[in-house]
């Protein structure tokens, strides 16, 4: 009986279809091989070109990064002398490699990796110190002032501690700021006595908000609070650091050119003046401070009016010259 012409049409295409089948089997392994080898090539291509224009330097930076992050992935806080290791170790790898080019990149990396991780390791070292974890209410001080702040209402110090006692203190703090009544900071580089209320720092008043805690963290500051009483300035019973001595003679510079300015340009102008010259912006009114953070031209203010007068300097100095 003869078969429907349908069906031998169907039956023909048979052996097609079942090739057809295997092919569509067969093709993703080679495909994806396919697609290895031309990434591979692509990259290599990529690589060639980067290197060739001699454009590698600025990848050592993100190694750098890249080296800091993997601080932040330890289970715990990595040795200060592992790092210090594991960058001499790179270090002297990135020397004996040198004349190897392809090598020399790659240790290179590596050395620069390793510098991020113990540039992290060094200064979780270096501003680790204690945190004042309740308040205290009767505290006795004694230090040396190390800045001083003059406010609108209240002046503002910072005190590197020396002697501290108070009940429930397990651990002395290094750093405390103190706010004092107005016109009664002691000068910087002074050896003080004196009573304070000391608080552990402020936490962020809102999700997301400034987290002062964070702040003064990095200040090495443990606690702040407002002092009671009178502040004595006493004998000192060692001798000052260099640094704190540096920073008297730097203060006391700024002190002068701060009330310098404030006799020619009396108000917000010389206060504005003097921020822009020693960074001093406390004296500067809130209305007119707030003005300013408003209309945009706050950070002026800031760490640009230090730039003004470095880019000032430099061109009057080269002219005078």
């Amino acid at each position: 009986m003869d078969e429907p012409e349908g069906a031998r049409g169907r039956a023909a295409s048979w052996p097609q279809d079942r090739a057809r089948v295997r092919q569509l089997a067969r093709w993703p392994p080679w495909r994806l091989h396919d697609l290895a080898i031309g990434l591979g090539e692509r990259l290599r291509a990529w690589l060639a070109a980067e290197a060739g224009a001699g454009r590698l330097v600025p990848w050592l930076p993100v190694a750098f990064g890249f080296g800091a992050v993997l601080y932040f992935t330890a289970d715990r806080e990595p040795a200060l002398w592992a790092g210090a290791v594991l960058c001499a170790g790179c270090g002297a790898a990135v020397i004996l490699l040198r004349r190897q080019a392809a090598v020399f990149a790659a240790a290179a990396l590596a050395f620069s990796a390793s510098l991020g991780f113990a540039a992290a390791t060094w200064k979780s070292e270096r501003i680790a110190h204690s945190v004042l974890p309740r308040a205290l209410f009767n505290v006795e001080l004694a230090g040396w002032v190390e800045t001083r702040e003059e406010r609108e209402r209240t002046d503002r110090i910072v005190i590197a501690v020396h002697e501290m006692k108070a009940a429930r203190l397990a651990t002395p703090l290094q750093r405390v700021r103190v706010s004092v009544r107005k016109g009664t900071a002691p000068p910087v580089g002074s050896f003080v006595e004196l009573r304070a209320r000391l608080s552990p720092p402020l936490a962020p008043l809102r999700p997301g908000g400034y987290d002062f805690a964070r702040d003064l963290f990095f200040q090495k500051i443990g606690a702040s609070g407002f002092a009671l009483g009178a502040i004595r300035i006493a004998e000192p019973p060692v001798q000052p650091g260099l640094w704190l001595r540096y920073a008297a003679v730097m203060q006391g510079m700024r002190d002068a050119i701060d009330t310098r300015i404030r006799a020619v340009l009396p108000g917000d102008k010389g206060s504005i003046a003097s921020a822009l010259i020693t960074g001093k912006r406390d004296a500067i009114s809130a209305h007119v401070n707030d003005a300013m953070y408003v209309s945009g031209i706050g950070h002026v203010l800031s760490i640009s009016g230090y730039h003004m007068v470095v880019v000032f300097g430099v061109v009057f100095f080269a002219l005078r010259a």
